[in-house]
């Protein structure tokens, strides 16, 4: 069954648009991920600060493979660096998941 992992990142007001380019920057870092089926990151339009990024796996088991891969350690690398040198754009970020329950077909 498909496991949908929200990451909903808290980014300064004016964090956004280095967030979407760092993102940008890896578009397909994930593809080749064993079960790995999709990925949005969604822009707020809103007001709020929070950014999600949201992903779509065959089950949990295939989104923890991911989280221990080296790719996912490479993509992580700068986590304790400055924003201005490579490190987090965000000031916060939170990790939901979720699983499809119900909806309209594909």
């Amino acid at each position: 069954m498909t496991v949908i992992i929200i990451n909903a990142i808290t980014v300064p007001e004016d964090g956004g648009d280095e967030l979407a380019r760092r993102f940008g920057a890896r578009a397909g870092a994930v593809d080749g991920q064993p079960g790995f089926e999709g990925f949005e990151l969604m822009r707020p339009t809103d007001g709020r600060r929070e950014w999600l990024v949201v992903t779509r796996w065959k089950d949990e088991a295939s989104f923890q493979a991911w989280t221990a891969s080296p790719a996912f350690a490479h993509g992580h690398a700068n986590a304790d660096k400055p924003a201005a040198h490579g490190g987090p754009v965000s000031v916060a970020s939170e990790v939901w998941k979720y699983e499809i329950a119900g909806g309209s077909p594909g």
